[in-house]
């Protein structure tokens, strides 16, 4: 058995070609599937629908995708071991990267990391559950998306799905911030031993695939603030002491950061350095594309992409006996590109998430969240509103799924159009028409 093909049901279309590849299946299925689909109408960092310009989580996703393909195809290149498939969790696969890469965003909800905030925040207080949007994934992956012949989600390769498990790790353990809910996590545990993975570590197409996401947001985001003007290029911004500040004070905060290893450097004088280097250079390159803004964004977010994707590497990692995917200079990590990524992912944070107007925003968010929560949470009530296939599904799983847990996949799998559709349903004075559909 070639367990990276392994599928955990082995279901099978009976219109299902023969004559394609596993993983081919795998990209199909999940392209055509309406939880792809919704990615159009879900925010990045504006709200979708903001802007023809502006990214949502679809385009995030294709262009993660495209990312991590190319590296891939480069890696297989650079390091023999690869080729050696000594170990299922020890190769790279560029096909395999790019649907995981396609696939790595599904389980945020409505209105970016403001949803996901609110229904870990309701799931928590009143039933002792936890939302997140990695382990969301999997609850569309393996059980909550359909597809014909099959009842299991959509019933990708093992490959496939250990490579968007970039948490391994069951979030229902306590102090668990990230992984995957628990009635997935068997699945996903049982693979991982199929594999004989090591406890705690992730495949390295699962790390290649964090990691040019990582690549994306730090890039892509701001590209799309400065296209905003939300981020006013200049050097009196970009030295402000307050500006720095806000950009240390997220580093810290964020538990992420530990491998880092910030006590090492001058934090302060390296985010002032990284953010003086970033000004001049989009100086430099405002005059080489004719003081064209347009040019200077592509050009400046194209040469961010290829510096960072150009030092991905591997190497042994001495804390697990494993080997990690990371920027590596000279054959050692890179702790400094890395830290300057960090930066730049910091920067957009603090510029765009932590913009008043983007607050504001925020808050309306989370009174829609909070009451379309309060609207399905009961079974008696809210089974009269729920769409009649969501019921019947939960009336066939009950004893494995607790009502709260549908109602909060229900409201999760929502746009942010729907959302917004569904709340002036329930509060507005008057909203469309029970003949339109849903």
């Amino acid at each position: 058995m070639n367990v990276r093909k392994h599928r955990l049901f082995d279901t099978e279309n009976i219109h299902s070609g023969e004559d394609r590849d596993e993983y081919e299946k795998d990209y199909a299925r999940l392209i055509q599937s309406p939880a792809f689909r919704r990615l159009q109408g879900k925010s990045q960092v504006f709200g979708a629908g903001s802007g023809d310009y502006y990214r949502t989580r679809l385009t995030h996703s294709l262009e993660v995708s495209q990312i991590a393909r190319e590296v891939a195809r480069r890696l297989g290149k650079s390091y023999p071991f690869l080729a050696a498939k000594e170990h299922p969790g020890l190769m790279i696969d560029p096909e395999v990267v790019e649907v995981a890469a396609l696939a790595h965003d599904l389980g945020h909800p409505p209105f970016g990391h403001k949803g996901e905030e609110v229904l870990n925040d309701v799931l928590t207080e009143g039933f002792g559950m936890k939302y997140e949007g990695n382990a969301q994934n999997f609850r569309i992956l393996m059980f909550l998306e359909k597809r014909a012949g099959s009842d299991s989600g959509l019933d990708l390769t093992a490959a496939v799905l250990l490579a968007i498990n970039k948490y391994p790790f069951c979030i229902d353990e306590p102090g668990r911030l990230k992984g995957v809910f628990a009635r997935e996590w068997e699945g996903i545990h049982y693979l991982r031993g199929l594999w004989g993975m090591p406890e705690g570590v992730a495949t390295l197409e699962a790390q290649l695939m964090d990691l040019c996401d990582d690549i994306a947001y730090s890039t892509h985001d701001l590209e799309d603030g400065i296209r905003a003007g939300k981020i006013q290029i200049s050097r009196s911004l970009f030295e402000d002491d307050r500006l720095v500040a806000n950009v240390i004070q997220e580093i810290v905060d964020d538990q992420g950061n530990d491998s880092m290893n910030w006590d090492r450097v001058d934090m302060p004088e390296m985010v002032r350095q990284v953010l003086s280097d970033f000004a001049r250079q989009w100086e430099a390159l405002f005059e080489e594309c004719g003081r064209e803004p347009s040019r200077t964004r592509r050009e400046m977010k194209a040469r961010w992409v290829r510096k960072f994707a150009s030092h991905v590497g591997i190497i042994d990692d001495p804390d697990t006996g494993w080997k990690r995917v990371t920027f590596v200079r000279d054959g050692a990590e890179d702790l400094e590109l890395l830290r300057t990524m960090e930066i730049l992912k910091k920067l957009a944070w603090v510029t765009l998430i932590k913009d008043f107007r983007v607050q504001r925003l925020h808050k309306r968010s989370e009174v829609m969240i909070r009451r379309l929560w309060d609207s399905f949470k009961e079974y008696e009530t809210g089974r009269l509103i729920i769409p009649p296939d969501w019921l019947e599904s939960y009336e066939r799983q009950k004893d494995r799924w607790p009502w709260e847990r549908l109602a909060a996949d229900y409201i999760a799998g929502m746009t942010d159009a729907y959302a917004e559709k569904v709340y002036a349903e329930f509060f507005a004075s008057r909203s469309g028409s029970i003949y339109e559909r849903d």
